[in-house]
Order: structure tokens, then C-alpha cells, then sequence
């Protein structure tokens, strides 16, 4: 009894049952959406109901199939033919002429091609922590001390690695305007990591020049376009700078999810002045806009992972939602309040695996 125990935990790792169904549920429904991308949907819609069934599991085998090497496809087809024929018996009256068991065999195949498999995704695992710690070098740890201000961030990758960004930080020691950033790559894990460091660099080199806000968005603009593929790996942003003596903040939304300015009334603004995301037009102009925070206000940066998080029904939490929770924000400092908001998503969406990554920053004037 002892040795079972142990055992269990050993594998559950001293989850609760309920817990690890929860989280099998989680990984069903994602194998689910991943492999149903590559389903025909619309031609299956046209069948009848009674010859659904039958296409889409046809579908889904290939799907599955074609994302394996060519040699364990031959594995697996030679696993399914020797399950098969194990349950094929020939008889001629009382009398048995095949009797094939090869049911052992094809389990060692099947295992075979886990342990495959699994080694892939341990060696990549292991490959996206390692970017997964360089990118965290690229964005602080630490906010910031501001004068008047209080500043506070989180991020949750969609997979190991992501295309968000955010930052906040003097442009060199001896400034005292404050940059704000948070920005979206188009695309995930990777190729948008990649970037998103770029982005990060050109961004960290050009503010230290000592440009203005709108020269370092037009200079960042034109860097992005000439390496954003024909404007198909474009990216969202938003770049503010805060004066803490005069509590004024210019700021320019380049295509990005608006920031909400919440007073301490309760009021809400939105920070929309800017123009196209970045890496789409070299020559793309862009507005920037102002405003002045009073003590007690609070400015909440995210990106469209917050507002497009979905629960287990494929509801999305969706903009009225998360208006709704930076409305009735209590006054409180940035990492009470950030808390408070993610804690306001998470509710929403429980345990689903989301296909977007998440990230908030919120600057409170105190």
C-alpha cells in the first residue's frame, strides 16, 4: 500500500484528482483547437449528420499523421495494422485456422513512438526556457521609482516564449522623463519572441540618443518596416513619456489596444491619439497626444490577449468586461490594483488555456 502511494505521487505529483482533470480537460480542448485547424469544417457541415462522425475523426487522423516525421507515420500505419489484425480470428466450426496476437507488438510501437515524440518536445521544451530566460533579461523585473507615480506590470506567455512587450525606464541616467511601453508583435511564440527583441533594442538605442517622443516613433516606425516582411509581421504599440514635475503624460497609440485613463471619480478616457502599427507604412504619420494625471488616477496599458481571453465555453471576456472591472477599481496602489484586475480575468476564464499571450501595466499618480 505504501509503495503505491508513493507511486501515486510520484506521477500526480500530489495533485487532487479534480485537478488533474481540470488541467486533462484544459489539454483535450487544446489538442482539440490544434489539430482542428487543419479540419475542412465548412465541406463537413455540408454532409449528412449521419457521415459527420466519420469524416471528421478521417480528418483529424491526418491531421495528427502529417505532423509526424514520414518515418513514424510508416510506425504508427504498422501499429494500427498489427492492432487490427489482433483482433482477427479465423474459424471453420469448432476448429480455429488464424489466431493472430500482436497486441504487445503494436503496444511497443505505440510506446515507441511517445517516447519519439516526447523527446522532441522535452529537447524544444528545454530550448524555449532557455529564450524564455533571455527574453525576461529584455524586460525589468523591477518597476521603476517615480516621483508621484507607482508603476506595476505582468505578463503570461501563451506558450514559453512571447511577443508582448512592456517596459518602463529613464532613457539614460540623467532624465527625468519617464518611458512607458507596451507593444504586441503579430504573431506568437518564436518568430514574435525574436521581434519583440529587436523592437526592444531599437527602442532602448533611439531613446538613448535623447530623442522626442515623436522622433523616436517615426525612427522606430521605419526600422520595423524594413524588417516586418511586406508589413506581415507588423506591431502594436503604445509609447508614453511622463513628466512627474508637471504630472503630464504625451503618449502615441500606434494601432494598439487603447490604454484606459481612470479618474479617481470613476470616470474613464482612452488614450487613442497615434496612427498605423508599426512596420505597415515607412512614410505613416503619427498624432501625439496628452494628458494630465491627477492624484489618485490610474492608467491601465494591456494588450488584446486581456480583453480577447476566453472561458471553457469559448466566451471571450471581451472590452465591457474589463471596463467594467477598471470602473469599480477601488484606490489603491498599481500592483493592489494590477492584481486586482488579473484577478477579474482569471475568474472569467479559470483553467482554460488561452491562445494569446497576456500582458498589463498599470501607472497610478499618487
Amino acid at each position: 500500500m505504501g509503495r503505491a502511494r508513493t507511486f501515486w505521487q510520484r506521477v500526480s505529483e500530489g495533485r487532487q484528482v479534480d485537478d488533474l482533470w481540470t488541467h486533462f480537460v484544459a489539454d483535450a480542448r487544446a489538442s482539440y483547437g490544434f489539430y482542428g485547424r487543419d479540419v475542412d469544417w465548412e465541406q463537413i457541415r455540408k454532409l449528412p449528420r449521419w457521415r459527420r462522425p466519420f469524416h471528421i475523426t478521417k480528418e483529424f487522423f491526418w491531421a495528427l499523421l502529417l505532423k509526424m516525421t514520414p518515418a513514424r507515420r510508416v510506425l504508427l500505419i504498422i501499429g494500427l495494422v498489427l492492432m487490427t489484425l489482433s483482433a482477427s480470428t479465423l474459424r471453420i466450426g469448432n476448429q480455429t485456422f488464424l489466431d493472430i496476437k500482436m497486441e504487445a507488438l503494436a503496444a511497443a510501437i505505440f510506446l515507441l513512438l511517445l517516447s519519439l515524440e516526447l523527446a522532441d518536445k522535452v529537447t524544444m521544451k528545454r530550448d524555449l526556457e532557455i529564450a524564455r530566460e533571455i527574453q525576461l533579461w529584455l524586460v525589468p523585473n523591477e518597476p521603476p521609482q517615480v516621483p508621484g507615480g507607482d508603476i506595476a506590470f505582468a505578463t503570461r506567455p501563451q506558450n514559453s516564449v512571447a511577443g508582448d512587450y512592456y517596459d518602463a525606464f529613464y532613457p539614460d541616467s540623467g532624465s527625468q522623463r519617464l518611458l512607458l511601453v507596451i507593444a504586441d508583435v503579430a504573431g506568437k511564440s518564436v518568430p514574435a519572441a525574436l521581434l519583440m527583441a529587436t523592437l526592444q533594442a531599437s527602442l532602448r538605442t533611439i531613446a538613448g540618443e535623447g530623442a522626442s517622443l515623436a522622433e523616436l516613433v517615426m525612427r522606430l516606425n521605419r526600422y520595423a518596416c524594413a524588417h516586418s516582411l511586406e508589413g506581415r509581421r507588423f506591431t502594436t504599440a503604445v509609447i508614453a513619456e511622463y513628466d512627474p514635475a508637471t504630472r503630464q503624460i504625451g503618449y502615441v497609440n500606434a494601432g494598439h489596444n487603447q490604454p484606459i485613463l481612470r479618474r479617481t471619480n470613476g470616470a474613464t478616457e482612452v488614450l487613442d491619439a497615434g496612427g498605423l502599427p508599426f512596420g505597415i507604412e515607412a512614410t505613416a504619420t503619427y498624432e501625439v497626444g496628452a494628458a494630465k494625471l491627477e492624484p489618485g488616477d490610474a492608467l491601465i496599458f494591456f494588450t488584446d490577449g486581456v480583453v480577447e481571453a476566453f472561458n471553457e465555453s469559448g466566451q471571450e471576456f471581451g472590452s465591457s468586461r474589463w471596463l467594467d472591472a477598471i470602473r469599480t477599481l477601488p484606490v489603491i496602489g498599481a500592483r493592489d490594483t494590477l492584481q486586482h484586475l488579473m484577478q477579474r480575468v482569471d475568474a472569467f476564464v479559470g483553467a482554460t488555456r488561452q491562445s494569446d499571450d497576456i500582458t498589463c501595466m498599470v501607472f497610478r499618480s499618487n
